[in-house]
C-alpha cells in the first residue's frame, strides 16, 4: 500500500495516518465542488464539509507512532492552504472587483492596526493570573513587527505569522485572542497577494 507522506520511525509521534487521508480525500471534495460552483454550477446537499484557507490553517491531526511525518504534512497544508486562498481570492475579486475587494481587505487591515498598536501589555487580554498565557513582551515585540509590515511595507514572510510561537507566562496574553488575531493578519496577507 502507497503512503501519501513519508512515515515517521515507529517509535515517533507523527501525525494519524487515517486522519490526514481522511481530510485529504475531504479537502480534494470541497475543492472540486466549489470548482463546479466556481464555473456556474450548483452545490448540491450531498457536497462536503465547507473548507477553506482558514479552516485548513486550523487543521490538526491526532498523534500516533509510526504516523505520518508532521513536516511534510504541515508543509503540504501549507501549499493547500495557498491554492484554497488563491481561489477565494480570485472569486473576491471577480465577485466585487478589484477596487473594492482591495478597499475591504484595507478595512480589515485598518481593524487589525487598531488592535496591534494599542499600548505595550494592553494589547490583548490577559490570562488570569494562575492561568497561562502568552508572553506579553514577546507578543508586543511581534507585534511591532506587524505594525512596520502594515504600516511602512517592512519584510513579514508569511509563514513567519503562521508559525509565530510564544512562551507561555503566568498572567500573559490571552492565547486564543492573540491567535485570533494572527489568523485575521494571515487572511488579509494572502487576500491581498499578487
Amino acid at each position: 500500500m502507497s503512503q501519501t507522506f513519508p512515515l515517521s520511525r515507529k517509535s515517533e509521534l507523527g501525525y494519524s495516518v487515517d486522519d490526514v487521508e481522511k481530510f485529504l480525500v475531504d479537502a480534494r471534495l470541497a475543492y472540486e465542488a466549489r470548482a463546479d460552483v466556481g464555473a456556474g454550477g450548483a452545490a448540491d446537499a450531498g457536497s462536503p464539509a465547507v473548507i477553506d484557507s482558514r479552516s485548513i490553517r486550523s487543521t490538526s491531526f491526532d498523534l500516533q507512532k509510526g504516523g505520518y511525518s508532521t513536516l511534510h504534512v504541515d508543509a503540504a497544508l501549507d501549499r493547500l492552504e495557498e491554492a484554497f486562498a488563491a481561489r477565494e481570492r480570485a472569486t473576491g475579486k471577480r465577485d466585487l472587483g478589484d477596487a473594492q475587494w482591495y478597499d475591504v481587505n484595507r478595512d480589515r487591515a485598518r481593524e487589525i492596526l487598531a488592535r496591534l498598536e494599542r499600548e505595550a501589555g494592553h494589547k490583548f487580554r490577559r490570562a488570569g493570573a494562575l492561568s497561562g498565557g502568552y508572553d506579553r513582551r514577546e507578543v508586543d515585540a511581534f507585534c511591532a513587527r506587524l505594525v512596520a509590515y502594515f504600516r511602512n511595507g517592512a519584510p513579514m514572510p508569511i509563514e513567519t505569522v503562521r508559525g509565530a510561537l510564544f512562551m507561555p507566562k503566568l498572567g500573559g496574553y490571552n492565547e486564543t485572542q492573540v491567535d485570533l488575531v494572527l489568523d485575521a493578519v494571515v487572511d488579509v496577507m494572502v487576500a491581498v497577494r499578487p
